[in-house]
């Protein structure tokens, strides 16, 4: 038996398009369902062409009641009933009592090296402070923002005439092998770090 995994999206879902094509053969998961804050978001459509169920719950109609647009975006989740959430750009903020719900079965992917440069900015923060490298983080998700568990990272190097836009081109193709990797090694019941390249 498959287990379930929901993606939650908030722009173009490349990411959750990797996850996706990443979830076939003998891959022991498969996406349940593509979920996004955002009507207009690039990624359902994407999704949509793959087959996948797609839900949106729009955040802005909450006027930042958090708590009362999670009620609602619980409602296709838990419909869903996925064995694991994955965070593909999705651009709000959950909430501690969101998170507990599935402790331990949602999982993220930032573009630092954590635990730098949490939030948002990433790349232009890496820039400013005259790092040698970025990358990005694929971590279990905590109540704390961009904190919890470590399952993995990729690295690149910081080039002399690096921009923030250029450093995230070189970052995603990256983003897009390491998540399929953990999110397959926790479908499979591992927790171990994965390093790339």
């Amino acid at each position: 038996m498959s287990k379930r995994v929901a993606i939650l999206i908030s722009g173009s879902g490349s990411n959750m398009v990797a996850l996706a094509q990443s979830m076939q053969g003998d891959h022991p998961a498969r996406v349940c369902l593509v979920l996004s804050n955002d009507p207009q978001a690039g990624g359902l459509a994407k999704a949509q062409a793959m087959g996948i169920p797609t839900a949106v719950v729009d955040h802005r109609p909450f006027k930042g009641d958090r708590a009362a647009f999670e009620a609602e975006l619980l409602k296709p989740l838990e419909a869903a009933q996925p064995d694991f959430v994955a965070l593909a750009g999705f651009m709000r903020v959950l909430t501690a009592d969101f998170v507990r719900r599935f402790e331990g079965r949602m999982l993220n992917i930032h573009p630092s090296l954590l635990p730098k440069y949490k939030g948002l900015n990433t790349h232009a923060r890496a820039i400013e402070a005259g790092d040698r490298e970025a990358g990005c983080t694929v971590h279990e998700v905590t109540a704390a923002l961009d904190d919890g568990p470590i399952l993995g990272q990729a690295r690149v190097p910081i080039l002399a005439d690096d921009t923030p836009d250029a450093l995230a081109a070189r970052i995603l193709p990256l983003e897009h092998q390491l998540y399929p990797l953990v999110l397959r090694r926790v479908a499979e019941g591992a927790r171990g770090f994965i390093a790339l390249p």
